[in-house]
């Protein structure tokens, strides 16, 4: 059996918004329906009846996202009902891996079309309830968010795997020496490249708007912060000498993306000329309270399964979960020119809606691996409870 190659012929994704903010009154299976119909629209020569399957990244799932996300997509984009939706989890890194699952599908000749994004909405995050051990429970009974972070902890957890995610973040800090203020100067720069990015229209081509949400741009870039005003936030998860503040962190944040894969038949169809062609991913693992490192063994087997090296990299999308776990990555990857990392700001500005984020870093290498012509760029993400997860595209 042949492996096919597999193209990304086009990527979208909504500007994302923040906590509370203008995209929390939309529904997450509205966000997704949303991106996938907006894919499917800018390729008119390809009957939507020939997508084989769609993949989507959803972190959470607790709330109007359950009930396979992927598949609700489907239905409320108006695509026909004889296409099915599959919903993947793999927490922070669930949108990059329903493109690489997607992805396997059409290398392996399963498919020949296929959609893969993913998709968030922490503003609505519901509450949740455990049912009570037995009937009738005189006492009160513990909400739990499912915004964020760890619920409903299994107490056979060693108490440090189980650490708050920023927790884990000033451990990466500790276990590289990195302080408060390049923390901040790393997400000053996140800031100033969005913000310049966007004044440049480098996301007119990926940036679809929700209807009728007034949000045009990436709500949580902050134009005129400044290493002073950074200074002046409070650290958030040690109180006494820490280094992780809100500033030097990615927001909670609502959000979706979307990706469309295809082999050589398929490209034919849509009549277009691809982004990029897929390479090769990898996952790896790690101690969970040093989850932030996650990326760093994961993109090493990437690279080395594709037979490149980090001087072969023109473009490097890595998630900016904290500045800390950021810089401490960085420090573990010498040979990496750290200037081309988030050439048009990270998640520190541009924000984390949890399950979309993978599918953003990997529509946003394809779309500049495009702008530039040729070359080979990189996805990778950090993901809570110790993994990493990192995707290698070529053009």
């Amino acid at each position: 059996m042949s492996i096919r190659d597999v193209y990304i012929v086009d990527a979208v994704r909504t500007p994302i918004g923040k906590f509370g903010g203008a995209l929390a009154s939309v529904r997450p299976d509205d966000l997704a329906a949303h991106v996938v119909r907006a894919l499917v629209d800018r390729s008119p020569a390809l009957d939507p009846a020939r997508v084989d399957d769609v993949y989507f990244g959803d972190a959470n799932g607790a709330g109007e996202d359950n009930r396979d996300v992927a598949r609700m997509a489907v239905l409320l984009a108006g695509l026909p009902v004889t296409v099915p939706g599959v919903t993947v989890n793999r927490l922070c890194g669930s949108g990059l891996e329903a493109v690489i699952q997607a992805a396997r599908a059409i290398a392996l000749g399963d498919a020949s079309v296929a959609i893969a994004g993913g998709v968030e909405s922490m503003s609505r995050a519901p509450w949740v309830l455990q049912k009570p051990e037995r009937a009738f429970p005189a006492g009160h009974q513990q909400l739990h968010s499912t915004t964020l972070g760890w619920r409903m902890t299994n107490p056979r957890m060693p108490a440090e795997w189980t650490v708050a995610l920023g927790e884990g973040a000033e451990l990466v800090a500790d276990k590289h020496g990195i302080t408060r203020e390049q923390q901040d100067a790393f997400a000053l720069a996140s800031h100033r490249k969005a913000a310049e990015a966007w004044a440049k229209g480098l996301y007119d081509d990926e940036v679809v708007p929700y209807p009728g949400a007034e949000l045009t741009r990436d709500e949580c870039i902050r134009d005129n912060t400044s290493m002073e005003a950074l200074a002046k936030l409070k650290p958030a998860f040690r109180p006494e000498g820490g280094t992780v503040t809100p500033g030097n962190s990615s927001p909670l944040n609502d959000g979706a993306a979307a990706l469309l894969l295809v082999d050589e038949d398929g490209l034919r169809e849509t009549g277009r000329e691809p982004l990029a062609r897929i390479r090769t991913s990898a996952v790896t693992g790690i101690e969970p309270q040093l989850f932030g490192l996650g990326p760093v063994a994961a993109v090493r087997r990437a690279l080395e399964k594709a037979g490149r090296s980090f001087a072969d990299l023109t473009t490097f999308e890595l998630n900016e979960a904290f500045a800390a776990q950021s810089l401490g990555c960085l420090a573990e990857w010498p040979e990496l020119d750290p200037e081309i990392v988030n050439p048009r700001g990270g998640a520190v500005a541009i924000g984390h809606p949890l399950g979309a984020s993978g599918a953003r870093l990997a529509g946003s290498v394809a779309h500049q691996l495009a702008a530039a012509g040729s070359g080979t760029g990189l996805a990778a993400l950090c993901i809570g409870v110790g993994q990493g997860l990192a995707l290698v595209l070529e053009r």
